[in-house]
């Protein structure tokens, strides 16, 4: 049997009961579209995950991938996933009308994207090369796009990003990869870049790359990085392959998780030139390749969330299967029965951990997509891309975090058994850990958080979000059934703002005393964790009483399912939102002495 669980319904449940993203469906953007449409494609979506996609999970990570005369050979069956992918015509489903798509709607599109990427994570990294063309389609010159394009589309070709360098890592503006012009948008490049996703393989007949390198002359730092495209066959006058680029994977990384997904050191110009064009003919590299960031950034950030999600689904069967133990009211009864372990208080908790953050990352992701969506429909009001950016750090950072400390307590409900390969888990853990490092490392979010998209911001969209919250604290009336909760969420609220303050106080103190600026920067982790949790809270309230609404009309599973709801947001409420009390009183409480300790002292 295939490792992944979905929950659709609670996808459902987020995009068509939540954001009635219906109301949208079948008008301006979204005209191609019904809700008929919508969940036919989402069934669709659900059997391709369980079945096709998922099936080369295992055999994947247990296949050692080597580099053997340039190239790598991936595993039959990955390649029967990524066909199964193709031959549905998935590969245009996110895109642009006048690139072969329909226009969807961002949140049927990440939708869509969470039930792959959950199936087979390290399937899914091969599959880029819709993004990549829409980057190109969106920058370059129309010579480009007419060169480029099309051949990438329907001839099912790969693509990467590659930015990060041996000596570089996360400071990608410290990337010494040269770019010497030859003529026009001709580039030649030299260098080396490392950690390439997808970098090479052979099932696809080529591979285009968008590298960020450094032409001649160009200043130091990230202002100074051009984007260049550089296939690794290029192309003759008709549009067929030609020779061979000299772009080469000259190693591949040995990892601990996602081992079907090839990570590739590539050499540039090693043994002959390495062409790479000019993207839009214009030196505006790190601009253009934000466009690739920003949307690797949310995936990651979901892939971590859907990872969790099959896990805990996972975890929750083994508990009501696995038979150990009595019931603790008769622990003292030799003779008493044995219980399945999600009887267990200690169990239950686990799962109630795993289940509430779950469902409270899907909502936070499902919040950015339902503003993706807005930016769409409402292209006048710039809130909506504020508050899209506002939220991607936040995906980013708190989920892949949170997923892997809560993988964690999955193997703790399988116990022993988790711990080996009879099941997923430990397959999860050890692809769930480099959500953390992708596409800029934890702490790199939180700091792009508090620098730029709060303090730089001037906290107004931080502001208007927290006005919604607001409402929410304020709602209910006389026999308001979440009096309690929303007492959590308003004092959640007031400390996540006390939190805020204290750390610009901090900020504001730069100028007079540089040293000011370790302190709050030692709490924009604390600070992102925070923020998570109190919208995540908020959108489970609000989850909540569309399901107390819907529960006198539901029975069998879908009462199961909504009563699941107003237990998610209790138990949320009660045991996360308190911690903002603590992240707050250390956040004042700061006097930066951490960075006055020796190195020596470590």
């Amino acid at each position: 049997m295939p490792h992944y669980k979905t929950n659709l319904r609670d996808i459902e449940f987020n995009i068509f009961e939540m954001t009635r993203l219906q109301d949208h469906l079948g008008t301006g953007p979204f005209s191609e579209i019904d809700l008929d449409n919508a969940k036919d494609i989402l069934r669709e979506i659900e059997r391709l995950s369980t079945e096709e996609f998922a099936a080369s999970f295992e055999e994947a990570d247990r296949t050692e991938l080597k580099l053997e005369n340039g190239t790598v050979r991936l595993p039959e069956g990955l390649k029967k996933s990524l066909d199964a992918f193709y031959e549905g015509g998935w590969d245009r489903f996110g895109l642009a009308p006048h690139l072969g798509g329909i226009g969807v709607p961002p949140s049927l599109r990440w939708a869509v994207q969470e039930l792959l990427v959950g199936a087979n994570p390290a399937a899914y990294l091969y599959l880029s090369a819709p993004l990549m063309a829409s980057v190109i389609d969106a920058t370059a010159t129309e010579e480009q796009k007419e060169t480029w394009i099309d051949a990438m589309l329907d001839r099912r070709w790969g693509a990467t990003m590659v930015l990060t360098e041996p000596d570089a890592g996360s400071d990608v503006g410290a990337g010494t990869t040269k770019a010497f012009h030859v003529e026009g948008d001709v580039y030649h490049l030299e260098g080396v870049k490392r950690f390439i996703t997808s970098g090479e393989s052979d099932y696809y007949e080529n591979i285009v790359h968008l590298v960020l390198a450094r032409p001649e002359g160009a200043q130091a730092g990230t202002k100074g990085l051009s984007m260049f495209i550089v296939p690794k066959f290029l192309l003759n006058d008709d549009g067929s392959l030609g020779e061979r680029n000299g772009v080469t994977a000259t190693a591949l990384e040995h990892k601990m998780g996602i081992r079907g997904s090839t990570t590739a050191e590539l050499t540039l110009g090693l043994d002959k030139p390495c062409v790479g064009y000019l993207v839009g003919g214009v030196h505006q590299g790190i601009r253009q390749m934000f466009m690739v960031i920003e949307e690797a950034r949310m995936m990651v950030g979901q892939k971590a969330a859907a990872t969790l999600s099959t896990g805990y689904l996972n975890a929750v069967a083994f508990a009501k299967e696995r038979i150990q133990g009595p019931d603790l009211t008769q622990v003292r009864d030799p003779e008493a029965a044995k219980v399945p372990i999600i009887k267990h208080p200690d169990v239950r908790r686990l799962l109630m951990d795993q289940k509430v953050h779950t469902e409270g990352m899907r909502a936070l992701i499902f919040l950015a997509a339902q503003a993706q969506d807005n930016i769409r429909l409402h292209p006048e009001d710039d809130y909506w891309e504020k508050l899209n950016d506002l939220l991607l750090p936040i995906i980013k950072g708190y989920c892949s975090e949170k997923a892997y400390d809560l993988l964690g307590q999955c193997v703790q409900v399988f116990g022993g058994a988790g711990y080996t390969q009879d099941y997923p888990i430990e397959q999860y853990v050890r692809d769930a850990k480099i959500d953390t490092i992708y596409e800029g490392t934890t702490a790199i979010q939180a700091l792009d958080l508090l620098f730029r998209k709060i303090a730089r911001d001037r906290g107004e969209t931080l502001m208007k979000l927290a006005a919604q919250i607001t409402e929410t604290v304020k709602g209910g009336g006389a026999d308001d059934p979440f009096e309690v909760e929303r007492e959590f969420l308003g004092k959640a609220a007031e400390d996540v703002q006390g939190q805020v303050g204290a750390m610009v106080g901090h900020l504001m103190m730069v100028q007079q005393d540089p040293p000011a600026i370790y302190k709050p920067a030692l709490h924009a982790n604390s600070l992102m964790d925070g923020l998570a949790e109190l919208i995540m809270g908020w959108l489970l309230i609000r989850h909540a009483e569309v399901a107390i609404a819907a529960l006198d009309a539901a029975d069998g599973e879908d009462r199961s399912f909504y009563e699941g709801k107003v237990a998610t947001a209790r138990y949320f409420a009660a045991t996360v939102l308190p911690k903002a009390a603590r992240r707050r009183a250390m956040a004042e409480a700061e006097q930066g002495a951490l960075m006055d300790l020796a190195d020596e002292a470590f």
